[in-house]
């Protein structure tokens, strides 16, 4: 970053109202979502029970060493920008923009398939009534909460996230019993391990379980929504850590023993079956209406996801213009401390990925689809990057790493492993036929920001310019 964009880049105006409990849960519905609730057993499917454990245990300890990273610089430095920032200052403002545009593009991808997947759900209970209109009115409730407060934003998120913790709690606690013979499973496997040795440890083979572990990283994504949500926290030194230590640590024992009961109670073939395999496990054991359940628990899910990736897409858009990328009005804040320009812009987005879905699904929305799928990989890669840059910058600076609120243990260790990791799921998939068009999209955008960043250069610093020489002299 130059030295004008490390002056602009002062006190954005953010309200400072998170707690602890909000960015812990914000973490934690950002990642349990459909991913887990509906998608887990096509990884059961496709890398064996033994094979699915292995590639959820390899995703988590990668989100831990990620998390680790991604703490000592929000910690550190708590903005707002987060680790588009750090990248910025550590590795480069082209850099720095390319990962804020891969970010905003992996949320408002999401945004539209969101509201649509809820409006379908809904139709199951209410059949006569327009998939359209459901998903209208969910889409104004999300972009009311993002937009009144951070307050109320981060109340809702908390009380959405919490349905589902709660879910992924019974379900393991109903599944242990089951496994352990506490629970009659007619139409189940036999109890005990037997499903992991019925074909063999790895019925599919090693490769599947590099293959799969882009769609595990794409299940644990949203964890780094904690270094978004530092710049808006109470305490941060104090706040964050102990945020980033519980949500990895739940997150390593909901994800990995999800699927290690879903691997014990359900054969493989029938794991990647379309319907969700805890409506399949809930049913074997005789929970009633388990199905319209699990159909109220993935609207939440579902309404959690975008409600957090509104608000990480708008902080994105804040960033870029913030530095200088955009025109300064997507930086500007209502009374309450809200982007607004930057919340409608993001959800327009989501309007326009949702069309893109109805009238080119083949082209212009696969394209999007792939780009975001490889962008949280990438996302992860620049954060231990950023790390590893930042310790050295640091230390060379004449700084103490005893001084560090937060500090990575194991340094350089975790964040190489973090990011020899990412690599691994960015090479399995040019192994799988059906994800390899991540690689096809994803590699030329990313060019291309760099690209666009290296052209619009002079025309940003003039403006940076003039936005310096219209702010106060006591701003600095």
């Amino acid at each position: 970053m130059s030295i004008t964009e490390q002056q602009l880049n002062t006190r954005a105006g953010f309200k400072q109202e998170m707690q602890t409990r909000h960015i812990v849960m914000l973490a934690l519905g950002g990642v349990i979502g459909t991913g887990l609730f509906l998608t887990s057993g096509y990884t059961v499917n496709q890398a064996g029970p033994m094979g699915a454990v292995i590639a959820y245990i390899i995703g988590a300890l990668m989100v831990y060493m990620v998390m680790m990273c991604l703490g000592e610089l929000a910690v550190q430095m708590p903005e707002t920008g987060s680790f588009s920032t750090y990248a910025t200052r550590f590795l480069g403002p082209g850099t720095g923009y390319t990962v804020a545009w891969l970010y905003w593009l992996t949320w408002t991808v999401a945004i539209g398939s969101e509201f649509t997947a809820a409006g379908i759900l809904m139709t199951r209970w209410f059949p006569d009534t327009p998939v359209w209109i459901w998903s209208a009115l969910f889409a104004g409730l999300v972009f009311l909460t993002n937009v009144i407060s951070v307050r109320l934003f981060a109340e809702t998120e908390f009380w959405l996230s919490l349905i589902k913790v709660l879910t992924v709690v019974v379900f393991l606690l109903i599944g242990g019993g089951a496994i352990l013979g506490l629970l009659n499973i007619d139409q189940a496997h036999s109890i005990g391990l037997s499903n992991f040795t019925r074909e063999g440890l790895f019925p599919t083979g090693f490769m599947p379980i590099a293959m799969t572990l882009l769609a595990v990283s794409f299940a644990f994504s949203g964890t780094e929504l904690i270094g978004i949500a530092a710049g808006e926290t109470k305490d941060p030194q104090r706040n964050v850590p102990r945020a980033i230590r519980t949500t990895v640590l739940r997150l390593a024992v909901f994800f990995v023993g999800t699927i290690f009961v879903l691997a014990t109670l359900l054969p493989r073939e029938q794991a990647g079956l379309v319907e969700s395999p805890f409506v399949t496990v809930f049913t074997y054991i005789g929970i009633p209406y388990s199905a319209d359940i699990m159909n109220f628990v993935i609207i939440t899910a579902l309404l959690s996801a975008a409600n957090s990736g509104l608000y990480a897409a708008s902080r994105m858009l804040w960033t870029l213009s913030d530095q200088g990328h955009l025109p300064k009005q997507f930086s500007s804040l209502t009374r309450m401390g809200t982007p607004l320009n930057a919340i409608i812009v993001s959800m327009a987005g989501g309007a326009a990925s949702l069309l893109s879905s109805v009238f080119a699904a083949d082209t212009i929305y696969l394209a999007l689809v792939s780009i975001s799928g490889l962008a949280v990989v990438v996302v992860w890669m620049s954060i231990a990057a950023s790390q590893i840059a930042f310790r050295r910058h640091f230390v060379a600076n004449g700084g103490d790493v005893r001084d560090l609120t937060f500090r990575v243990r194991g340094y350089p260790w975790v964040p190489l492993g973090a990011l020899v990791c990412c690599s691994l799921a960015c090479v399995g998939i040019a192994f799988d036929p059906e994800q390899r068009v991540a690689l096809y999209f994803g590699l030329p955008f990313i060019a291309w920001c760099y690209f666009v960043y290296y052209i619009t250069r002079k025309g940003r610093q003039r403006r940076l310019s003039v936005a310096l020489a219209a702010q106060p002299s006591d701003a600095f």
